[in-house]
């Protein structure tokens, strides 16, 4: 436990400090947008906009190398194909009916698929790797400020919109009666969903950031008794899930992404053997 701790505190260490920041920021937004994910059901979809956020990542690398653009980071790549996926995926999941798993797959298959061409097509070398499974090493200040701003945004909006939204996710069609939008609800979700996604792919990366979205809100609904304790309990088990993580692979000198996934399904599969045994 020291030797963590001297190392949060080393000034030549700063990444893991940052990731744990990052990390506890982050779950914030994780534990509110993932209990909305969980309740209504689309962590399918959040899935293919994780998956989709590559071909932003690649085409950020890409514009910055060759194209010269130097201040489009594969952040702000991310974030807008996440956005835009989100809006793809909100018209799909309403007007595509039977033919809604072929086109999500497409989309998720397709987004990867063009990012990796992107990345393959910049000259020097970056690792797809590390985008894909998460590197805390690549954490950095600026990423704080980024995480920071991004849950300020989610936060308002979703204080905003919380009684609206409360009432897309349990019952939409009476909200449709009384005169809720709720289409443009369903794609102000989606995209909530796609910034909260962008806010952790630095740690555990584009394909396990759906299991930190959706495990400890699927945790908290085992024991809480209303949204809003859902909601606290989901970001509590976020930032311990994260927190045990880093402190595991820091000493075991394993990837952080994996094993803060690893943390987050075992604390799963226990949760789900308690709730058996208290409804018993």
């Amino acid at each position: 436990m020291t030797e963590l701790l001297a190392a949060l505190t080393d000034p030549d260490l700063p990444f893991l400090r940052y990731g744990l920041l990052v990390g506890l920021l982050a779950s914030i937004s994780f534990g509110i947008i993932g209990t909305f994910v969980v309740v209504r059901r689309i962590s399918y979809l959040a899935g293919a906009i994780s998956h989709c956020i590559l071909a932003g990542i690649g085409c950020g690398l890409y514009l910055q190398t060759v194209a010269g653009i130097s201040w489009f980071t594969p952040m702000h790549g991310a974030i807008i194909v996440a956005l835009l996926s989100a809006v793809i995926l909100a018209q799909v999941s309403r007007h595509a009916g039977q033919r809604e798993d072929s086109i999500i797959g497409a989309l998720w298959a397709g987004g990867m698929s063009l990012g990796y061409l992107f990345i393959a097509k910049t000259p020097g070398y970056f690792d797809p790797m590390s985008y894909l499974f998460g590197n805390i090493l690549l954490i950095s200040r600026q990423d704080i400020y980024f995480v920071a701003g991004l849950d300020v945004v989610i936060l308002a909006v979703v204080c905003i919109f919380y009684n609206k939204l409360l009432a897309l996710c349990f019952d939409e069609e009476y909200s449709q009666l009384r005169g809720v939008h709720t289409q443009w609800l369903h794609l102000l979700l989606l995209c909530l969903t796609a910034l909260t996604i962008v806010l952790l792919i630095r740690i555990v990366g584009i394909i396990m950031v759906i299991a930190l979205l959706t495990l400890p809100a699927a945790i908290a609904g085992s024991f809480a008794v209303s949204i809003r304790q859902m909601m606290l309990l989901a970001t509590a088990v976020c930032a311990l899930c994260i927190t045990l993580g880093l402190g595991a692979s820091f000493y075991l000198n394993l990837p952080s992404g994996s094993v803060i996934i690893l943390i987050a399904t075992g604390m799963y599969l226990l949760s789900l053997g308690l709730s058996r045994q208290s409804s018993s």
